[in-house]
């Protein structure tokens, strides 16, 4: 049951190509992201230079920085985002 259910959960593991689809950007500007610290913290480092990230990671997670319009995806929050 054990392997099973890593096997799984290895098998649910994003990389690159699948986080860059999901946000509808490159592969490249994945990996320009992910440089940025702009990208959620991966789930699985083990892999020298290929970072990996369960589906779950990024529900709920809001993309930030330049060109990113909340107004325009439906997740704009009352009250603005800003801080401090």
């Amino acid at each position: 049951m054990n392997e099973e259910d890593t096997m799984a959960d290895d098998q649910q593991l994003w990389g690159y190509p699948e986080v860059a689809a999901h946000l509808g950007i490159s592969v490249r500007a994945a990996r320009s992201r992910k440089s940025r610290g702009s990208l959620p913290e991966p789930d699985d480092t083990s892999v020298p230079d290929r970072p990996r990230w369960r589906p779950a990671t990024f529900q709920g997670w809001q993309p930030v920085g330049r060109g990113f319009r909340s107004d325009l995806h439906g997740t704009a929050q009352p009250g603005g985002t800003a801080s401090g």
